[in-house]
């Protein structure tokens, strides 16, 4: 057994499960029983033993029994005498002797437990979601006074033993038998096709069989039972010579808002086979819309199962952002089926692999599919602007990180993992070219086909495909903890670089500093910025070097942003290529922004610098270039929301940045326009209306009336209802606010309960955030859905601080609501809390959770993150604010 891993006894391997579900209690305490069969290899030489060891979590075990190889068909098997509970550690032993019982073995076992489970309410293991119907709904259809329910499955990471008695390791991989006893006006669903249907011995009932699974891990097992319909189409391409069944499964009355995943799916499937030259192995693909879903989606090897407003979308009624989120999460998800279901990773230490690899993988997907919608620049301001500002953080960790037990995983399903895992990926395929890039993938994943994997493994494929030692470039990237910032100085043709960790603090002690990263330079130099070309110096390997043949005229580092690092230019020089703005790509300004704001932050450079770069900007035209300006300046206006006149200059600043853009852009969205034009019109429109552009507030008031009164209703266009719904509820008061919390209720669109408690957030009374506040932690607001509304208000600073003095007077309220499942109270602490600059409410915040009695595990390392970020933001608020007032009141924004 490592000794770095709580886990397992080794000794015991399971190799196949028969597992049966039955007595099914749909309602009241919503119950079930089980049996799970399950074949194991004893390999105990000759040591002798008594028990069996195996993770159970909130399960009753009812009896187990274990028949050995070598037992003669007459002999009955072993009862297990004691069976104890190890709560803490969701572990059963089951006891088949004592010290007078001994059994010596080794070989095949068939250990049979039966037990009961709970269908819960905490979106973990098997659980109901609540959700009100379309349409006539049959009888045996679980429901209560007010809402209907369907049930299914979500295991990643350790909660299969939630379900039924598991080794629950990645690395203990089995096969799978599902049987499950359901009314037989119900649809169940399994990872696998059915195989068998037939009558139940209990009236109004049947049972379901499915095909056995290929060798995987538990966490990728997966079923669901409801009232489920479908859309269905067929791959293009042929598996085992015929087209694979693709189909989007639905409560009742849904079903077409499926149409759109559907269409993405039948062709990722295509394009990743072709791409990992690996056929889909299963033989079909199912996605599922669950109604309360903990993560965005979750990638159970042949049925799929999404959050509503990941897989669901409706062209007439939809945002059309959803239709970006749709297409990208239906293509992550896909890209585990290959990497991460087919390949596992050893450990949930490498769980990056899985993860950053998808989520490169996903946008590639989608690049491919939708070019027109320059996903790669969307990829620069979303993924790898959020995987520098938590990467930012003392309390980041590296990517491939120690992970003790299976229960301390989940909150390293965080940006570092995800997003700092695709960066680097990214960074990776740029250097060595996506062509060889995508070889070295297939051939690992080839090599390591139904097994685990770790990450040399990877870097030994992708070494053999390059050429290239990967791993001793790529190493410290994984391993380590942080990313570089690279400074820049100049001299008369030629520059002088340094690289150091880059700390939102700025201040790394030499102790911190010690990793010497490999850097691609990316470096373009020309007597223009159209005229630049790649310089031959391709990569920094030491804490500083000179770099010559530089033309003074134009040079630029870390060309669209590929590297992931920060770059420092000389304030002039910052300037300079602000100017030149127009002979940038996308990626280029976003990074250009992103890096003044950050650099200003640590102070490596300086907010007024930050400020000069942006003026030019009014005249931007790119859309995801403005998402990264109106997300920074946001940013700015948060750290100095407290100091009054900075505030107001803020404001005023930003408005005549953005009031160009937005007069010129308009409201009406015309036919022919393009995804990204419509994009940048919500997004300006919010922004203007919420910074009190005369116009806009005058325009939105006016459609948001319009819309409320019932005179017209499409006076708001689907895309515009958060940046509408936003405006009026900052504007309009107790009036508005009672409004679009009735919209809440009448929400007739996917994505319509999310968008109103978004907006929602925007009130700027303290007794109306309060009553928000209240409301979201009523059952009125579904489980998933309530950290939308609270990341809304902590981005409030008018009334920011009642989410604090909420969570502070409300405590045992809030564990209680959301400790049921950790991964949603651990973000929503991190997203609710981490918006303020001001060290007193750190050390409130520090002092309350440090409590005598306090425990915090499960949501400590998000508790570090909320410090660690407040503080770094008061440090910055703190020094800058002379050189900020002084900047604005010369400017003329104090005026």
């Amino acid at each position: 057994m490592a000794t770095d891993r709580d886990v397992l006894p080794s000794w015991v391997k399971p190799s196949h499960y028969s597992l049966s579900l039955h007595d099914l209690e749909f309602g009241g305490n919503f119950t079930y029983q089980g049996a799970a069969e399950i074949n194991v290899d004893i390999q105990n030489g000759a040591n002798q033993w008594t028990e069996i060891v195996l993770n159970a979590f909130q399960l009753k075990i009812h009896s187990a029994e274990l028949k050995l190889g070598h037992v003669e068909k007459d002999v009955p098997p072993r009862q297990a005498k004691n069976i104890t509970y190890d709560e803490k550690r969701q572990r059963v032993t089951l006891g088949f002797g004592d010290e007078t019982d001994l059994i010596q073995y080794s070989g095949e076992g068939v250990l049979t437990v039966k037990f009961e489970g709970v269908m819960n309410n905490v979106m973990a293991g098997f659980y109901r979601s609540k959700y009100k119907p379309k349409g006539e709904v049959p009888a045996s259809v679980a429901r209560d006074d007010e809402f209907h329910y369907m049930f299914s499955t979500q295991f990643e990471s350790c909660d299969a033993r939630r379900a039924f008695p598991c080794f629950d390791e990645p690395n203990l991989k089995a096969t799978f038998d599902v049987l499950l006893e359901v009314p037989e006006d119900q649809v169940a669903l399994s990872n696998m096709p059915e195989k068998e249907v037939r009558p139940s011995s209990k009236s109004g009932f049947k049972t379901v069989l499915f095909d056995r699974t290929p060798i995987m891990s538990t966490y990728l097992l997966a079923w669901a039972i409801g009232d489920f319909e479908y859309v269905e189409a067929f791959t293009k391409r042929k598996y085992n010579g015929k087209s694979l069944p693709v189909r989007v499964y639905t409560t009742r009355g849904l079903k077409q808002q499926g149409e759109f995943a559907l269409e993405n799916c039948h062709q990722v499937v295509d394009y990743f086979s072709e791409v990992f030259q690996i056929d889909y192995p299963l033989p079909k693909v199912d996605l599922l819309a669950v109604h309360e879903f903990s993560h965005g989606a979750m990638e159970n090897w042949g049925l799929i199962t999404y959050r509503t407003t990941a897989v669901l979308f409706d062209p007439n009624t939809s945002a059309d952002s959803y239709r970006n989120r749709v297409a990208y999460v239906v293509a992550h998800e896909l890209a585990h089926q290959w990497f991460g279901n087919l390949v596992t990773m050893d450990w949930w230490s490498e769980l990056w692999l899985n993860e950053g690899f998808a989520t490169w993988v996903g946008w590639f997907a989608i690049d491919h599919l939708y070019p027109e919608w320059n996903v790669w620049g969307q990829f620069v301001t979303e993924s790898v602007q959020t995987a520098f500002q938590f990467d930012a953080l003392r309390t980041s960790h590296p990517i491939e990180v120690p992970v003790y037990d299976g229960l301390e995983v989940d909150q390293i399903f965080d940006h570092i993992s995800y997003l700092k895992g695709s960066s680097v990926i990214r960074m990776l395929s740029a250097h060595i070219g996506e062509k060889v890039f995508l070889q070295g993938v297939a051939d690992y994943l080839k090599a390591h086909q139904y097994k685990n994997a770790t990450t040399n493994d990877l870097w030994s494929a992708l070494s053999k495909a390059s050429g290239q030692d990967i791993n001793s470039f790529m190493d410290f990237w994984i391993r380590k903890i942080g990313f570089p910032v690279v400074t820049v100085a100049e001299e008369p043709g030629q520059i002088s670089i340094r690289q150091q960790r880059f700390l939102l603090t700025g201040d790394a002690k030499p102790e911190e500093d010690e990793t010497v990263w490999w850097i691609p330079l990316g470096l373009k130099t020309g007597s223009s910025a159209s005229a630049a070309a790649v310089h031959k110096i391709r990569a920094l390997t030491q804490k500083e070097d000179t770099i010559r043949d530089i033309d003074d005229s134009f040079y630029q580092i870390n060309k669209d942003l590929t590297g992931f690092y920060r770059t420092n230019y000389p304030s002039k020089r910052l300037l300079k290529l602000g100017e030149a703005k127009d002979y940038l790509s996308v990626q280029d300004k976003i990074g250009l922004v992103g890096d003044a704001y950050a650099n200003a932050v640590a102070g490596y450079g300086s907010t007024t610098g930050l400020l000069a770069l942006l003026k030019p900007f009014h005249n931007e035209s790119e859309y995801l270039v403005w998402s990264q300006i109106t997300t920074t300046m946001g940013n700015v206006r948060n750290v100095f929301s407290d100091v009054e006149d900075i505030s107001a200059g803020l404001k005023k600043f930003t408005l005549e940045l953005v009031s160009p853009a937005v007069e010129e852009i308009g409201w009406e969205f015309k036919d022919g326009e393009s995804y990204l034009t419509g994009q940048k019109r919500a997004a300006l429109i919010a922004t203007a209306g919420l910074l009190g552009h005369p116009a806009t507030v005058a325009e939105a008031q006016k459609r948001f009336d319009l819309h409320i009164s019932g005179k017209d209703t499409n006076a708001i266009n689907p895309s515009l209802r958060r940046a509408i719904f936003s405006t009026a509820v900052k504007n309009g008061g107790e009036t508005a606010y009672n409004a679009v919390k009735n919209e809440y209720f009448n929400a007739t669109s996917i994505d319509g309960k999310e968008i109103c408690l978004q907006s929602l957030g925007r009130v700027q009374d303290p007794a109306l955030a309060r009553d928000f506040l209240s409301f979201i932690f009523s059952d009125k607001v579904a489980m998933q859905d309530k950290h939308s509304g609270t990341i809304a208000l902590s981005s409030n600073s008018t009334v920011r601080i009642e989410v604090w003095h909420f969570i502070r007077d409300n405590w045992d309220l809030v564990f209680k609501t959301l400790s049921g499942n950790m991964v949603v109270l651990e973000r929503f602490l991190r997203f609710g809390l981490n918006k303020y600059a001001d060290e007193q409410v750190a050390d409130e915040i520090k002092g309350f959770f440090e409590r005598e009695g306090m425990e915090t595990r499960g949501f400590d390392k998000g508790l570090a993150v909320i410090d660690d970020t407040i503080r770094g933001h008061a440090k910055f608020r703190v020094r800058d604010e002379k050189v900020v007032r002084e900047w604005l009141g010369a400017n003329g924004y104090l005026r």
